[in-house]
């Protein structure tokens, strides 16, 4: 392999999801040459809790990863969790520069580097910076200055505004443990938010001012950008998993959480009403041990999907109102992540907040030939990785093996499973004299549409909100200490 030739491994850890994403860099072409996504155990609302459990899956990924492409990997960058964040404010300073000195790049990054280590925080025992973005810049002169338009300019002052974003210490170490225990090292952290971003959204959207919604299994997050700079960010410890369970309570503890996530992706939709035909069948739900049938109208199910979306991005909203930048999205929400494709989730976060709205699908900024899955929404985060540690020229995650012819990996038989996910279900058309009848449930009241004003106050609801889930955050820490 020539010298300039390496390796990008990126490990995206979901909670739903554990995906390994393998770049070759030849020069200045990057290749993605390989991407799979694995089912991931131990991981909770975006962040480790049994290391153990999510090294097993990674471990056996990176096993698959290298006999398919003939390499040894050894190290791997990796997300940081998304939950739970919060963004301060700070100031970085330079002076005695020299009034003749051009302003460089080097110069911003130190200025950031400055800004991140002088942050006092609450506790350093508990707390890590896990990352920053510059807002604007002063010469001791001019202010509000961007980044792009500072570099050049001649000023014995340098002075930058960030965006720190503060996270948990012990949830960075995890993360460290699990690849440690999978036979890697973390060769770099990134803060996803951002890059993220920079893999979906258009230039043209950062700077006219869009929000990014990055919908996942156990975490949805919100970055809101104007003027190409990000503005806010902000998350809940709400998603996919969080539907899965709902339909599972609604199905009175009949189906486990393995069929309920099944017929929530094969199934699933927003906004009953936009159903048509589809509304009027029902899921019919059989097992081979004997046990009576099962029967889950798909109007139903919609609902029950939809009330959870509705107070997700109802609180998602809310931290767009926060931002300041609400009335300033003149590209309006761009919507990302595993499940940002489910059925008519588009036409509800129109509906509720009147912003223009597209999937958020990742941008083809490298050759991907045979990687099935590497243009879903939820490959976002992977190529943000990608993108983010491609440009650091002294990462390379893995050596290729000398003689070795790679192979495609053969795809292994599914394993037996317990009855109840050898359930099988169908759709089936209801007949007109059966909607009335006993075994449907009963339809739940629907709820007054109201279009979210991004302008008015939401007042104390979200603040409710919020309070019950950082107590229950509080409590599940508890439990795990």
């Amino acid at each position: 392999m020539d010298i300039k030739d390496r390796y990008i491994v990126a490990v995206d850890l979901g909670t739903s999801t554990i995906a390994l994403t393998v770049a070759k860099i030849e020069g200045s072409n990057t290749q993605i040459v390989y991407y799979k996504e694995t089912p991931s155990e131990g991981i909770r609302n975006s962040g480790v809790f049994n290391a153990s459990k999510v090294s097993e899956p990674l471990a056996e990924a990176i096993s698959q990863a290298e006999n398919a492409l003939g390499i040894k990997i050894t190290q791997a960058v990796v997300g940081m969790p998304k939950y739970p964040v919060r963004q301060e404010s700070n100031t970085g300073k330079i002076e005695g520069r020299g009034y003749d000195t051009d302003i460089t790049a080097d110069d911003i990054a130190e200025l950031k580097r400055s800004a991140q280590d002088m942050y006092p925080l609450e506790n350093p025992n508990m707390e890590a910076i896990y990352g920053a973005v510059a807002q604007s810049f002063s010469d001791g002169e001019n202010f509000q200055i961007i980044e792009n338009e500072i570099i050049g300019m001649t000023s014995d002052i340098l002075e930058g505004n960030f965006k720190i974003f503060v996270g948990k210490k012990s949830s960075l170490a995890k993360i460290d443990t699990v690849l440690k225990k999978a036979g890697i090292v973390t060769a770099r952290k990134y803060f996803t938010a951002d890059t993220t971003a920079k893999a979906v959204l258009l230039d043209s959207e950062m700077e006219n001012g869009v929000a990014l919604i990055d919908f996942g299994g156990g975490c949805v997050s919100v970055s809101v950008y104007h003027g190409s700079i990000m503005r806010h960010y902000a998350s809940i410890p709400f998603g996919g998993k969080n539907i899965t369970s709902d339909i599972q309570i609604e199905s009175e503890g009949s189906i486990g959480r393995e069929l309920a996530e099944n017929i929530k992706i094969a199934f699933g939709a927003c906004m009953p009403e936009k159903l048509q035909n589809l509304s009027e069948k029902i899921i019919h739900i059989k097992s081979d041990n004997g046990e009576a049938e099962k029967k889950l109208p798909v109007k139903y199910l919609s609902e029950i999907i939809t009330a959870r979306c509705e107070e997700i991005l109802m609180a998602i909203l809310y931290e767009i109102q926060e931002s300041g930048f609400a009335d300033r999205l003149m590209s309006g929400i761009v919507v990302t992540g595993g499940c940002a494709q489910t059925a008519n989730l588009g036409n509800l976060i129109y509906d509720i907040s009147g912003y223009r709205v597209r999937t958020g699908y990742p941008k083809h900024l490298f050759s991907f030939e045979g990687c099935e899955g590497i243009t879903d929404t939820s490959a976002a985060t992977s190529l943000g990785l990608v993108m983010a540690a491609k440009d650091d020229h002294t990462i390379n995650c893995a050596v290729a093996k000398d003689g070795y012819v790679p192979e495609m990996p053969v795809p292994e038989p599914e394993p037996a499973k317990e009855p109840e996910t050898l359930l099988q279900f169908e759709t089936v058309e209801v007949p007109e004299k059966q909607t009335s009848g006993s075994n449907k449930k009963p339809e739940k009241p629907k709820k007054d549409r109201v279009k979210w004003n991004p302008i008015a106050s939401c007042g104390k609801f979200f603040g409710s909100l919020y309070d019950s889930v950082h107590q229950e955050m509080e409590e599940i820490e508890n439990e795990e200490a």
